[in-house]
C-alpha cells in the first residue's frame, strides 16, 4: 500500500481526496488517481462476510444501474486481506473492486477519518469523488446502521 500525496488537513467537501494505492481481491494494484475522468465511489466497511456489510455491498451489486448510469467506479475498502476479499467477492457475486487496507493495517481508512482504533476496523464511511478527484459527498454511519444506495444515486446525479 502506498500513499501518493500528503496528509490532508481536513477532508471536507470540495477538498482533493487523499490518493492511495491498494490491492484488489485479485492482488492487482488500484491507484485512486489513475481513475480520474470518472466519478469514484469509495465505500469503507468493517469486515467481509459480516451481515450488514454483505447486505450493503449486495445493494450496490443489485442496483448497479445507479453506478453504471453515472459511469462511476466503485471501490469497496476493508481491512481484510486480499485472500478473504476474493472469497467474499466470489461467494457474493460482486463485480466491483474490493480493496485490502490490510497492511499497514487501516492506513487508508485513517487517511479518510474512518478508522475505528478501538476495534481495528473501518467505520461505514462513503465518499464520492467527481471526475477530478474532488470530494463531493461524504457520509459516515454509526456502527450497525446500513447505508442507503439512494443517497449514492442522488450524489452521483449532482456531479454529472
Amino acid at each position: 500500500m502506498t500513499f501518493l500525496q500528503g496528509e490532508p488537513k481536513a477532508l471536507g467537501i470540495g477538498s482533493p481526496a487523499p490518493d492511495f494505492e491498494l490491492p484488489n481481491q485479485f492482488g492487482e494494484p488500484v491507484r485512486l488517481s489513475a481513475l480520474r475522468g470518472s466519478p469514484v465511489v469509495i465505500v469503507f466497511y468493517p469486515f467481509a462476510f459480516s451481515r450488514i456489510c454483505t447486505s450493503e455491498l449486495a445493494q450496490i451489486r443489485d442496483r448497479w444501474d445507479v453506478f453504471a448510469g453515472a459511469s462511476a467506479r466503485v471501490l469497496a475498502v476493508s481491512v481484510d486481506s486480499k485472500f478473504a476479499l476474493r472469497a467474499f467477492a466470489e461467494a457474493e457475486g460482486y463485480g466491483f473492486d474490493l480493496l485490502a487496507d490490510f497492511w499497514p493495517h487501516g492506513d487508508v481508512a485513517r487517511r479518510y477519518g474512518v478508522f475505528d482504533e478501538a476495534n481495528g476496523m473501518a467505520r461505514r464511511g462513503s465518499f464520492i469523488l467527481d471526475r477530478e478527484g474532488i470530494l463531493r459527498f461524504r457520509t459516515v454511519n454509526p456502527a450497525g446502521e446500513a447505508r442507503d444506495v439512494d443517497a449514492y444515486s442522488a450524489a452521483l446525479a449532482d456531479i454529472r
